[in-house]
């Protein structure tokens, strides 16, 4: 770099204010966005009482153990269902309601039985057969409620007053509840060798609806039997299971470690082995091209063919390796032309990730707070979880007045059984009877369980995304007093995690907040249209599916969008302390005009760390798979004996990227906490006069920049500066 004895004036808009006396995120602090902070801390509280609540009102065994409409449980010992263990519904096509998936209850009469029904057979059906043979009747009672024997009873009376179900179907036990024995011959799925039959009152009916009744159910209680095959081998591996997690762990704290060694070489190594395998590809593909081209019949066309189930057809056109060609061709070409044009960007963002590297070796601590992120997370999770099995569990059977006189004023008032016979509305309204309506409830809280679950899932995800920012403003404070400190490592405070997780709850909780609440709304909505293009998935509108199709793909646009700026804005409010929506807007102009870098820098180092956690979870998966198939000789007599080797194995690869993503991500952090620190700093830069350096007896130097802002001014100053605050190598910063 050549010695200037003067400095051009260089113009960046609006002259801005160098602060020459700046030392990172220390001083100086206030509460910022305290109106949010205070309604945040009343949700918490509002969120306590939401499980209080729901805890005195529900009852998990619900959704466990098989529960009548008179709220006993099926097999409960010292009770009238002592030997009746398994729930029989009286109309099982009820269940596929929706209510289901809200209350985990099917809304029809449901009471224990001993046996399922082995036969079709509508109450009509026994009526006339009982007149012959009594045992019809004899067989059909056993599935009416208690006590009931009078079966001469108009039909009409018997399903109004529900004594007994319409009609019954085979059925076979299934985690303690009756579902129809569906068996599937010549891939028609049949209930006795039956596709139809009809109910009580002569209506035809399908054995497509009793399926879809029963997934209403199924589809809460399918993992109770898997679940317990998956405890049971958690209980025989849990020691292996722990022992790969550590390997995990020393794996990615290794890798992160030799990054600062290896990052310019594993990119490019990276780099040319993609441009070389595509090579190889276009070469392949021109081969196939030519050859095909020579033989008959393969230049027929894609679209004369149509859609082929079998792929092979495709790969015997000339057509196809032409289109695989030309894609091949047009990828080669471009990450070739970006390489000659951004070949100095991927250079700084190597010097970056070494920088990184070096930053963590000097904060180590810093690799270990994903930790407390993680804890915070599960306190998270369960608390959301636990609260929606006791709003769901929080149905009552509720029984009401039914009776045949129009009259009758008591007609559809809540009523209890139990006491139903002591009172005046037997007198006054002859034959009425107290019934079962529905699960649920008539207080407020019982009409209000959706919104209260709705509640439940957004204060979960505002939650969670304040945890996360917590950590992301965590470590971006941890860094970036690591960049600002003049003298590695003497002016890095002792506890740089520890001080900027305290900074970050005592004077910013209403900003992470503000940014979580945000980003947990869309969320949510996104959960709402997931819901619903779920439920519309057997629907003939095609607008309506277009419309939700557009809307989910920009909802999914938004998040990923707010999600990049808030975690921006958490860096700029961990080093300035300002608001959320200043630290966001600020990020905003940074990032904007250094948008050709921030796109460099975050693919290159999201491309290196996707494949650092590849590598982590691979190599550990590998190990662990040879180990519980037994194919480890030396340690075979060491492995438990399991249901399903892949529930560790899983265990072990979900956790081993888990652990990687979690090292990684604080690596990533570092490294845009460096990059919008040194991106700040350099447009702080004094505009219009000379400023004159005595270290090496340098003055700063310009490299003009085009109106467009692609190339950057950065003056021999700031590289003079940069060379001793973060060793960069001088090649580089020349560069920049």
């Amino acid at each position: 770099m050549a010695r200037r004895s003067e400095v051009p004036a260089v113009y960046y808009g609006e002259p801005r204010k160098f602060d020459p006396t700046f030392r990172g995120p220390i001083h100086n602090r206030s509460c910022t966005d305290v109106l949010c902070c205070v309604l945040f801390i009343i949700v918490i509280f509002g969120y306590v009482a939401l499980g209080t609540v729901a805890w005195i009102h529900g009852d998990p065994r619900k959704v466990i153990y098989p529960t009548d409409s008179s709220g006993q449980f099926c097999g409960q010992k010292g009770t009238a269902n002592a030997k009746k263990t398994i729930l029989f519904y009286f109309n099982i096509l009820k269940c596929a309601s929706p209510a289901v998936l809200i209350n985990l209850q099917c809304p029809t009469t449901q009471m224990c039985v001993s046996n399922c029904p082995d036969r079709f057979a509508t109450y009509t059906d026994m009526q006339l057969q009982y007149r012959f043979n009594k045992s019809h009747w004899e067989y059909y009672k056993q599935f009416c409620k208690p006590g009931f024997n009078n079966p001469k009873k108009p039909v009409a009376q018997v399903l109004r007053d529900e004594d007994c179900p319409s009609m019954i179907v085979p059925s076979r036990p299934f985690l303690q509840r009756c579902f129809p024995d569906f068996i599937t011959r010549n891939g028609t799925l049949t209930v006795a060798n039956k596709t139809a039959f009809k109910d009580a009152l002569d209506t035809a009916r399908s054995v497509t609806e009793l399926r879809d009744a029963a997934n209403g159910i199924t589809g809460i209680l399918d993992a109770k039997q898997l679940g317990m095959k998956v405890v049971e081998d958690y209980a025989n591996s849990w020691y292996w299971v722990v022992i790969g997690l550590i390997i995990a762990l020393v794996v990615s704290l290794i890798f992160i470690l030799l990054l600062r060694f290896t990052a310019g070489f594993l990119l490019w190594f990276i780099i040319i082995a993609v441009i070389v395998l595509v090579a190889y590809g276009i070469w392949h593909c021109y081969s196939e091209f030519t050859a095909l081209r020579e033989t008959p019949g393969a230049d027929v066309t894609i679209s004369d063919i149509g859609f082929q189930t079998d792929v092979h057809v495709y790969l015997q056109l000339s057509q196809t390796w032409l289109v695989f060609l030309v894609t091949l061709g047009l990828t080669e070409a471009s990450i070739v032309l970006m390489l000659i044009f951004l070949r100095n960007r991927v250079r700084i963002a190597i010097a970056l990730l070494k920088e990184g590297s070096k930053a963590i070796s000097y904060i180590t601590s810093a690799l270990f707070y994903p930790v407390i992120t993680f804890l915070l997370l599960v306190i998270c999770i369960s608390y959301w979880a636990v609260t929606a099995v006791f709003l769901a569990s929080s149905g009552e059977a509720v029984y009401k007045v039914m009776s045949a006189q129009p009259n009758c004023k008591y007609t559809n008032l809540t009523c209890s059984p139990e006491t139903f016979n002591s009172t005046n509305i037997t007198k006054q309204c002859p034959g009425a009877q107290c019934l079962f309506a529905f699960y649920g409830g008539e207080s407020a809280y019982h009409r209000y369980i959706f919104i209260l679950q709705l509640s439940n899932l957004l204060v979960f995800l505002w939650l969670v995304n304040f945890t996360i920012a917590l950590g992301q403003c965590t470590i971006a404070g941890a860094f970036a007093s690591y960049y600002w400190a003049k003298r590695k490592p003497a002016d890095i405070p002792p506890c740089p995690v520890f001080s900027s997780f305290t900074r970050a709850i005592r004077y910013h909780t209403g900003s992470l907040a503000f940014g979580s609440l945000i980003l947990a709304f869309v969320q949510l909505i996104r959960i709402i249209l997931e819901y619903l293009d779920h439920k519309l998935k057997g629907a003939h509108n095609v607008f309506a599916r277009f419309l939700l199709c557009c809307l989910k793909c920009c909802f999914w646009c938004l998040e990923r969008f707010i999600r990049f700026m808030n975690r921006n804005a958490y860096i700029m409010i961990a080093i300035y302390g300002k608001n959320f929506c200043t630290s966001a807007r600020e990020a905003f102009y940074l990032l904007m005009r250094n948008v050709v870098r921030v796109a460099v820098l975050d693919k290159v180092t999201d491309f290196l760390l996707f494949l650092g956690k590849l590598l982590v979870a691979g190599s550990v998966g590998v190990v662990a798979f040879f180990f519980f198939t037994h194919k480890i000789p030396i340690i075979q007599e060491e492995v438990p004996v399991l249901n399903n080797y892949w529930v560790p194995l899983l265990t072990v690869v979900f956790g081993s990227y888990l652990i990687a993503h979690g090292f990684f991500s604080v690596y990533a952090m570092c490294v845009d906490t460096l990059f919008l620190c040194f991106y700040r700093m350099e447009q702080e830069v004094p505009n219009s006069r000379k400023i004159p350096i005595t270290q090496n007896g340098m003055y700063p130097e310009v490299i003009n920049e085009h109106e467009n802002n692609i190339y950057d001014n950065i003056t021999l100053w700031f590289a003079t500066w940069m060379l001793k605050e973060t060793n960069l190598p001088n090649s580089l910063l020349s560069q920049m």
